[in-house]
């Protein structure tokens, strides 16, 4: 299946996920909040749940940013890798939940990204883990990247994270790092390895990295 083929083949909802197990790992107040890759708002009432006084988000799709005008308070259509329209210090709360994977300088956007942050701001990252077997295994055993719609190697992918990989790219924006959480199983054969092996599960088989970082 070509590159093309691929992402056409994307799941009917990768829009409207809701980040749950994300959110779930980030304390209140979040106070104003920048969504970034917002696809169709799915997050909006689990932040204003959590305590959110205003979510605002930036998409690219143009038919999810409308959709996500309905929910959010504010949709800005563009890529975060242009200029933004945001003043300095307008968020309390920065997301940015598999979107830093699908730019060319992932590093220089995030830099960015902390301008907009008041002082004690926060960013909230997650990335595909680059060290899951999904990545390896297919190389090692077939001689191949086995690329896919989404996941881990989706073919849109153009950065790779491995855990400290993930820290060094939010503390080399600037960040002092106050969380790193992973993805937790959802199998009991999986929840019966994290047992087994707290330390190397998450590493070679937890999808997301959730990385915390803080601005002083």
């Amino acid at each position: 299946m070509s590159g093309l083929d691929l992402t056409r083949a994307r799941p009917g909802d990768y829009g409207t996920r809701a980040r749950s197990e994300a959110l779930g790992f980030l304390s209140p107040p979040l106070g104003a909040v920048l969504d970034v890759g917002c696809a169709e708002g799915a997050n909006a009432d689990l932040l204003r749940a959590a305590g959110a006084c205003r979510v605002t988000g930036i998409e690219l799709d143009e038919q999810f940013a409308e959709v996500a005008r309905g929910l959010l308070d504010e949709v800005v259509t563009g890529s975060v890798e242009d200029e933004l329209p945001w003043a300095a210090g307008s968020f309390d709360t920065i997301l940015c939940y598999d979107v830093l994977e699908h730019l060319r300088d992932p590093w220089s956007v995030l830099a960015r990204l902390r301008e907009l942050l008041r002082p004690g701001g926060r960013v909230h990252v997650a990335l595909p883990n680059a060290r899951h077997t999904a990545v390896w295994a297919p190389l090692v055993f077939r001689g191949r990247f086995a690329y896919a719609p989404a996941g881990v190697l989706d073919v849109t992918h153009l950065r790779f994270f491995a855990r400290r990989d993930a820290e060094e790219l939010v503390r080399g924006a600037g960040f002092e790092v106050t969380a790193v959480e992973h993805q937790r199983p959802d199998t009991a054969p999986g929840r019966l390895a994290l047992r087994l092996g707290p330390r190397l599960w998450p590493e070679l088989r937890a999808i997301h990295w959730y990385v915390e970082g803080r601005r002083d």
